[in-house]
């Protein structure tokens, strides 16, 4: 008798081989089932989680460059509320507002469960930056001069992509630090306009109005800062209404404190002040998501269009028409941008 098991056995033998041929079998066939489709549903599982972290990823991404249209809407209007109100008076109301406005659309933050790196850190770095730019743009001496103010604030996004690669969360090529120069040309290009412009020229305007130029760097520093520690300790929470709520408050006791009159009902200045307390609750809500679950790198290369966007809207709102030198600018700040992004592609 023959059989898998060996030749001429026994009956012991033939129920040996026959179960040693029937576990050969069940190991092939348990074999087949692990590279099969089991394994091909496993490997599209991660496959399909794989492609939902990047779509997530992509979503938050957008989610924080729809922020920079928003701001873009700021700073004509900051300038026009602080002429209703005052510098100190108008922000104090702007942020008083878009605190109540935040605290509704995303609910008041748990303390006790925020990092404590983001909460004192990242919140004393976000107060800081919306005291000087409100009051930078609220000193300015004219309409004009607002406006260079406000570009001299746009600098944060190229301080952003500098400072999250000194911090080693992006890496850049040797192109990063031309393509962060022509943007800092283009802003101050668009600053010049179509009148002459020099270093000089830039002093002399700084000593006429120290503080308000002061502020407006400090803000650059303070916002690129902000943005960087945000994604390294937020540990993706938002604690922005209460950021709102410790700005409002710092402002209303400085205007306690200072020589600014009585404010005034204006239905003007009221409605002005809704429209940018809900601008601005919207934008940093959804800023504090780009900067922690989306790309840095193309947020901060986004937001090198934002100056572009505030000049236009706040030369309509405030009546300041720009000359081809603003143009010439918008080219610089464009190549520069996609030069910036060239450089960190691929990087992170």
């Amino acid at each position: 008798m023959r059989l898998a098991g060996g030749r001429g056995q026994g009956p012991a033998g033939v129920a040996g081989g026959l179960k040693r041929a029937l576990h050969l079998q069940w190991a092939a066939l348990a074999r087949r089932f692990d590279a099969g489709p089991a394994s091909c549903k496993v490997n599209g599982l991660e496959r399909q989680s794989s492609g939902t972290r990047k779509l997530s990823h992509n979503a938050s991404t957008l989610i924080g460059m729809s922020a920079v249209l928003m701001w873009s809407a700021s700073l004509g209007l900051i300038r026009s509320i602080s002429e209703i109100f005052g510098a100190t008076g108008g922000a104090a109301l702007i942020f008083s507002a878009s605190a109540m406005l935040a605290t509704l659309a995303v609910g008041w933050p748990k303390v006790r469960e925020l990092p404590r790196a983001y909460l004192l850190g990242s919140g004393s770095l976000f107060v800081a930056y919306e005291i000087a730019l409100s009051l930078s743009v609220g000193m300015a001496h004219g309409r004009a001069q607002a406006l260079e103010l406000g570009m001299i604030n746009y600098l944060w996004p190229s301080l952003t992509v500098l400072l999250a690669t000194l911090m080693r969360q992006q890496r850049g090529s040797w192109l990063l630090p031309p393509a962060i120069a022509l943007c800092f040309a283009g802003i101050v290009w668009v600053m010049k306009g179509d009148g002459d412009w020099s270093p000089a020229l830039l002093w002399a305007n700084m000593r006429g109005n120290p503080p308000a130029y002061a502020l407006a760097f400090g803000a650059a520093i303070l916002w690129a800062a902000y943005s960087v520690l945000t994604r390294r300790v937020g540990g993706g929470k938002n604690a922005v209404p209460a950021f709102l709520v410790v700005t409002a408050l710092l402002l209303w006791i400085k205007y306690a404190l200072s020589a600014e009159p009585a404010l005034h009902v204006s239905l003007s200045g009221a409605l002005q002040v809704l429209v940018l307390s809900a601008l601005t609750a919207t934008a940093y809500s959804c800023w504090n998501h780009g900067v922690q679950r989306g790309s840095i790198t193309l947020l901060a290369t986004a937001s090198y269009f934002a100056p572009v966007f505030s000049a236009l809207l706040a030369s309509a709102w405030l009546g300041v028409r720009p000359g081809a030198g603003f143009f010439q600018g918008v080219a610089m700040v464009t190549a520069g941008s996609f030069a910036c992004w060239w450089a960190t592609r691929g990087k992170a």
